[in-house]
């Protein structure tokens, strides 16, 4: 593929302007617009949006409620931030979020800039307001990349990053790839997971346990049925905050509008971001007051609150529900399923298609038999996927991560099927050079 000499520039001026620490790229993209489930490059091709800029997107690019909500509070915004004031949308924007969200006792709310500070000052808080140290976290998972919700992400720690030294890593069992073996390996994994748990917690000095209902940057792991409810009991058991991270997995992306609600729970804490901002820096965590309700001022963000993003905020949880998102995915995610797995029967190297509603993993292998994890494959497929004309990470090493936005159609998700099908068959048959994917390490 020839890439357009505009997008060749921008992309020339990004390398010698743009941090390097601050990027994850997958293949040469340039993006000016996008509308829909579609973005299109400078120079004027248009791509298939298969990640929803990681789930941020996840009601797709321009859409007319948002836009209009952010229009409207752009207009005569009340300051910047609800640091040291209130103002109607950070006050409304908690109210609704209090309404939205299942919960058992008096709570609050905080809000942030990014599923990072919202995970970060919640374990702060829960060390604070419980006297304890330790963080229970899982093998593979992800949590945030700055501060302690970085050092207590194990897809981090494991590329080099430090861990926090009061950290234990838990094993989130995967039905693909259980780690215990038996008659039913699934259920002594599930078994073998919440023991290990339920030892740590019994040491008294737990001070939060953080799940996330859907494991997606470690590979998009969706955990048996069952076993949050064994968590929830676990933390029950012991007095430990269960704190479930829906940053990327919630609001209707898995077909219910919390992905907890999947095994029916209700945590103690949750905490929201990427899509809750309809593409704004956005996020939130709901919590018992006792936990982040102080002390004053130990969370300081000056533009949280910002009434620009929470007026888009608060208009992202009412077009959840007016436009029953959740179900909308629930029934799109099994037409996009439906397709994959028409794919895998005749392919080789597709091990495994799993998903909730649009939250869907396609894992690469490099054959059925043994079903080894094939890295190498899966950064060649995204390239040739994006040389086709769709845009699609993956995560976990050899998995592709696909969350499209929650908006798209049938004929974009056939589409899509088509893209990603021949993206795999072309990669697997040495269609895509070493030397092309090279400069593009993705994770």
């Amino acid at each position: 593929m020839t890439i357009s000499p505009q997008a060749q520039a921008l992309l020339d001026r990004d390398a010698k302007a743009v941090a390097g620490i601050e990027k994850l790229r997958f293949f040469p993209i340039a993006i000016e617009k996008g509308k829909g489930s579609w973005l299109t490059e400078v120079g004027g091709r248009k791509l298939l949006d298969l990640s929803s800029t990681w789930t941020a997107c996840g009601l797709g690019h321009g859409h007319p409620k948002i836009i209009e909500a952010m229009v409207k509070a752009a207009q005569s915004p009340a300051g910047a931030g609800g640091l040291s004031a209130a103002h109607p949308d950070s006050v409304g924007f908690a109210e609704d979020l209090l309404a939205f969200t299942p919960g058992e006792c008096e709570r609050r709310v905080y809000f942030g800039h990014s599923g990072t500070d919202a995970n970060d000052v919640i374990f702060r808080a829960a060390r604070q307001a419980t006297g304890k140290k330790r963080i229970v976290t899982f093998k593979l998972g992800y949590h945030g990349g700055l501060g302690v919700a970085m050092k207590v992400s194990d897809v981090h720690i494991a590329a080099g990053a430090e861990a926090d030294p009061d950290l234990f890593l838990a094993t989130y069992p995967n039905p693909f790839r259980p780690h215990v073996a038996g008659d039913d390996p699934i259920a002594a994994s599930v078994a073998a997971s919440i023991a290990e748990i339920d030892r740590e917690l019994a040491k008294g000095d737990v001070c939060c346990l953080m799940a996330e209902p859907i494991l997606s940057d470690g590979g998009m792991i969706i955990p048996p049925k069952g076993f949050l409810t064994a968590l929830l009991a676990t933390c029950r058991k012991h007095g430990v905050l269960l704190a479930v991270d829906e940053v990327k997995m919630g609001l209707g992306r898995a077909g219910v509008m919390h992905a907890f609600q999947l095994d029916g729970i209700v945590p103690d804490i949750v905490t929201f971001g990427k899509l809750i901002g309809g593409g704004l820096p956005l996020s939130a965590a709901v919590a018992p007051a006792w936990v982040i309700d102080g002390p004053a001022a130990s969370a300081l963000l000056t533009t949280a609150g910002n009434p620009i993003c929470t007026a888009v905020g608060r208009q992202v949880m009412r077009t959840l529900v007016e436009e029953d998102i959740p179900q909308r995915s629930a029934r799109a995610g099994k037409r996009f399923v439906s397709g994959l797995k028409e794919l895998m029967k005749d392919s080789p190297v597709i091990g495994d298609v799993r998903a909730e509603g649009l939250a869907i993993g396609l894992e690469l292998v490099t054959d059925k038999e043994s079903n080894t994890p094939d890295r190498a494959l899966a950064t060649k497929v995204v390239y040739r996927a994006f040389e086709l004309g769709a845009v699609v990470h993956y995560v976990g090493g050899n998995v592709l991560e696909i969350t499209p936005p929650l908006i798209i159609n049938d004929e974009e998700i056939d589409l899509a099927v088509d893209i990603l099908g021949k993206a795999i068959a072309d990669a697997a048959s040495g269609k895509v050079s070493d030397e092309a994917v090279a400069p593009y390490a993705g994770w």
